[in-house]
């Protein structure tokens, strides 16, 4: 028996009716009838009714006490009168004989007890009570298990978990680095590790063969409601032998069992996921991020213009610009204000505007009246549409419209209720450009990662146009969410010379930012492969949270500040002394 319990407060059942105990907790809710005050006494693992008598001399007592103070009591298990089916411990209470006080909390800044909107950084200063509170308390606790299961799916694949440095150097690839002053190498800097990327890599080259991690990586990146600025955990992985579809297996299997396991009763898509190559999500769905459970799909309706009799999307083809278009079932008959408000949508977004044609019963619409009924009859077969539907269509460069028809593409699966609720649709995004060209500088890039296979190997990248060269890289998508990436590695160090070579990296920068890893592929290096899904976006998915701080335990706010430890704060100039840093003085 513990010195301050015999039970939590969501162990105690019927069975237990007559039962001596002892519970310690916080003061969750009271509720004062007059000659009876009730306590509802919260811990970690649920809550437990417990009585006062006015009678007694604990009822001054416990009045006296705010929520949120922190009580053992010692009493008798009884059968509660007015049973709740709502908590496990609904069938009992304790009618209380002794009260102790372990700590007295002052006026709350927040209520716990009840939804409170307090504005974000007030809970964020006091996260610690924000914790108490349920959903929030229920998600760190859902975001335990999915990491112990990810760990355990892993294992039973015969992946071995290790631990890889904090501590490394800075990349000129990816987000900025976090910077850490050497103060015994003066001038010098560690950084933060982006991710483990060649730290597991290098693992493979010493023969581990299957290695797994739970690691913790950390970019200067500004914050969005996905992403977490300074830090986040991935599930990150790397395997020798491997191939693509190899990668593809272990993540399934993995990944899939999370979803299987933690869905709630939601539809989950089955291993294997469908792939669907770069250009083809762009197209369809107008990103690589596409959301499938939205059935709409983007069409290159290019083609039908030129000399449509509609001048204005005939000139823009004239003039290299392309064509989408949405056919959507059913919407033929929406007023006109509907199609307006697309329209204004497109202005706002500076594209100039929305066409579109409906196939109402009384005669086609919008532009229908521009085109010959030959052109219409085409629109409709080409675009594989019925009576009663109707396309919405935009143009532009390339790059813009395709983007901007992949954000018409949700917003219509939304307004018009066309987004599959309680489901989780996943796929492999495969194929990517192994480089892209800066749109400001007309540079050619790394599109993805650096340390990717090209396929064809150094052939293509020998005698391919760059733009044109594919790589063994893949990401996996779930409802719109990037949850992983991942690559065949290139483990041969005069392809990497020559990938990087391409990108504007000479040898002796590579040499130099990535001397370990391609020294060690010199002395004999196995083919691998890897990737690494994101454990936050995981369980923001499985929790339907909007936002990805209240799924982290301790988050940074949207200034990436941590307002509970005060962090980033200024330092004493003695410390600034030892590690050789001077700081410029604020102008402002």
């Amino acid at each position: 028996m513990q010195s301050f319990r015999t039970h939590t407060c969501g162990e105690l059942r019927a069975k237990d009716i007559n039962s001596e105990v002892k519970l310690g907790g916080w003061i969750h809710r009271k509720r004062n009838l007059g000659n009876l005050c009730f306590v509802d006494l919260r811990d970690h693992y649920g809550i437990t009714q417990c009585v006062f008598d006015s009678s007694s001399d604990l009822f001054a007592q416990v009045e006296a006490l705010r929520p949120e103070s922190v009580i053992g009591i010692t009493g008798t298990v009884i059968a509660r009168e007015s049973v709740n089916k709502n908590i496990p411990t609904g069938d009992i209470e304790i009618k209380v004989k002794a009260i102790e006080v372990y700590s007295e909390a002052e006026v709350l800044p927040f209520q716990i007890a009840v939804d409170d909107d307090a504005p974000e950084d007030i809970r964020l200063k006091y996260r610690f009570l924000d914790l108490r509170r349920e959903r929030i308390h229920n998600n760190i606790m859902l975001r335990s298990k999915v990491i112990a299961a990810m760990r355990r799916l892993m294992t039973e694949q015969g992946f071995t978990e290790y631990q890889t440095p904090i501590l490394t150097a800075s990349s000129p690839e990816g987000a900025r680095d976090f910077l850490v002053p050497s103060r015994i190498n003066p001038g010098k800097f560690y950084a933060l590790p982006q991710a483990p990327q060649q730290f597991k890599q290098l693992l493979m080259v010493s023969g581990f063969d299957r290695y797994f991690q739970i690691a913790p990586c950390f970019r200067d990146e500004d914050p969005r409601a996905d992403r977490s600025p300074g830090e986040f955990y991935q599930l990150d992985m790397e395997m020798s032998f491997a191939t693509q579809e190899d990668v593809f297996g272990v993540i399934e299997h993995a990944m899939g069992g999370v979803f299987n396991e933690f869905a709630n009763g939601r539809k989950v898509d089955q291993a294997p996921f469908v792939h669907i190559p770069f250009r083809e999500a762009m197209l369809k769905y107008g990103s690589d991020k596409p959301d499938l459970r939205n059935p709409l799909v983007i069409q290159d309706a290019t083609a039908l213009f030129g000399n449509s009799g509609f001048g204005v999307y005939d000139g823009k083809v004239a003039a290299g610009e392309k064509i989408r278009a949405i056919a959507v079932p059913g919407i033929a008959d929406k007023p006109r204000s509907f199609f307006d408000k697309l329209d204004a949508f497109a202005k706002e977004a500076g594209m100039g505007g929305m066409a579109y044609i409906a196939f109402a019963e009384g005669g086609a619409k919008g532009i229908a009246k521009l085109l010959s009924a030959e052109k219409l009859a085409e629109i409709k077969q080409v675009l594989g549409m019925a009576d009663g539907d109707a396309v919405l269509m935009m143009a532009g460069k390339e790059s813009a419209v395709s983007k901007f028809a992949g954000k018409v593409r949700l917003k219509l699966g939304e307004e018009l209720g066309l987004t599959e609720k309680d489901a989780f649709r996943l796929c492999w995004i495969v194929d990517f450009p192994m480089y892209e060209e800066n749109e400001e500088t007309g540079a050619v890039e790394f599109s993805h990662n650096p340390f990717s296979m090209p396929q064809g190997g150094m052939d293509a990248l020998l005698n391919k146009n760059p733009l044109d060269i594919l790589a063994y890289q893949y990401d996996l998508v779930c409802n719109g969410v990037e949850l992983a990436s991942g690559a065949v590695r290139n483990h041969q160090p005069e392809i990497m010379y020559k990938a990087f070579e391409i990108a504007g990296y000479d040898h002796r920068v590579v040499d130099e930012k990535f001397g370990g890893m391609i020294n060690a592929f010199k002395y004999g290096a196995p083919p691998h492969a890897g990737c690494a899904p994101g454990v936050d976006r995981t369980v923001m998915l499985l929790l339907d949270e909007p936002i990805i701080r209240d799924v982290i335990i301790f988050p940074l706010n949207g200034k990436a500040q941590d307002l509970l430890m005060q962090a980033p704060n200024t330092v004493t100039e003695q410390q600034l002394k030892e590690l050789h840093i001077k700081v410029a003085a604020d102008d402002k």
